[in-house]
């Protein structure tokens, strides 16, 4: 029999009383999985928070990359994950394609030592690992420019792993030359050379769709991640990561209009009105959608049964390499 919303709330409610497990989720997340969670956050902040956090289980509601984060930076965690749904920005870059990226500069006259790799959190752990062997690290969207600018000091040149868009916007930001395998452009004359990876809802907005808000409304504040492309951050009035766009949104004046371009779940959160989604189709991430309380009433229900399904394992060499690129960036 079908269980309603309700019946899952409550037996989920008392599978927590029951069980040592935290369940975190990610701020894209369902409203009803989203408002179930202990700890909610963005990808790094839930990361670091379970680090501190006692119990056996992590129950992670979110996307693999971030379950994986979680499990490599604390190893003796058990893991599990309501669905484990795969970022599209994270599979456009695995190991192999990794080692392409190398080779590229390679051929065009960059040696290897003189590389030196930064991966966005947004990318599984074997490419984590794959960077933490090269001496580079993790970064975010709220820490990017802090860690660029910190790589820069070794005079090297910066592959930038595998937004293109963060890449070039914290380029524009810090008056740098970027360039894009792929496209036109010699990496030896460039500072950051990026992937070509994208995440597939942040380049759903638009400078039309920035030139209807303003017209629609005058006076209107534009806020966007630095995962939608350049051009698009260049027109705004504000551009952060999540947890800096929340902050910077929910501190505005009641009566200040504001069109967000980020994911459609958080956005719709933010606050009661004046808050507008900046795209004319819903920017809804499908696979951070995936997760239903149907699902994380069976994990937790397999939990309680002693076969924990959805368990991250992530093998020895690669938790050892992906967890010191993501301790450099932390020690920053």
């Amino acid at each position: 029999m079908q269980l309603t919303n309700d019946e899952l709330k409550k037996r989920i409610s008392e599978l927590k009383e029951k069980l040592s497990v935290t369940v975190v989720a990610h701020f894209y997340q369902r409203d009803e999985v989203f408002e179930l969670a202990d700890i909610t956050g963005d990808s790094l902040e839930l990361a670091m928070r379970t680090m501190a956090d006692d119990a056996e289980f992590v129950l992670f509601c979110g996307v693999g990359f971030m379950g994986q984060s979680v499990k490599v930076l604390s190893p003796d965690k058990r893991v599990v994950m309501p669905k484990i749904a795969c970022c599209a920005m994270a599979r456009m870059i695995d190991s192999l394609y990794y080692d392409d990226s190398v080779k590229f500069l390679e051929d065009n006259g960059i040696a290897k030592e003189n590389i030196l790799p930064i991966t966005y959190i947004n990318s599984n752990a074997e490419v984590k690992a794959k960077v933490g062997e090269m001496g580079g690290m993790v970064c975010t969207s709220s820490n990017a420019k802090k860690i660029i600018t910190t790589a820069l000091e070794e005079g090297k040149k910066i592959l930038f792993v595998p937004d293109r868009c963060l890449g070039q916007n914290i380029a524009n930001q810090m008056g740098l030359k970027s360039m894009v395998i792929g496209q036109a452009g010699d990496p030896k004359e460039a500072d950051i050379i990026c992937y070509d990876g994208f995440c597939s809802v942040h380049q759903l907005f638009t400078l039309d769709d920035i030139a209807f808000y303003r017209k629609k409304f005058p006076g209107i504040k534009i806020a966007t991640h630095p995962e939608c492309d350049p051009a698009v951050c260049d027109a705004s009035d504000f551009v952060g990561s999540t947890s800096q766009l929340i902050k910077y949104i929910t501190e505005l004046p009641e009566d200040q209009k504001v069109a967000v371009g980020t994911e459609f779940n958080m956005v719709n959160r933010l606050r009661p009105k004046n808050t507008y989604v900046l795209s004319s189709t819903k920017p809804e991430c499908p696979t951070m959608n995936e997760t239903t309380l149907e699902d994380v009433y069976l994990t937790l229900k397999a939990i309680d049964e002693g076969e924990p399904i959805n368990e991250i394992e992530v093998d020895p060499k690669t938790q050892k390499w992906a967890k010191i690129a993501l301790e450099r960036m932390l020690a920053l």
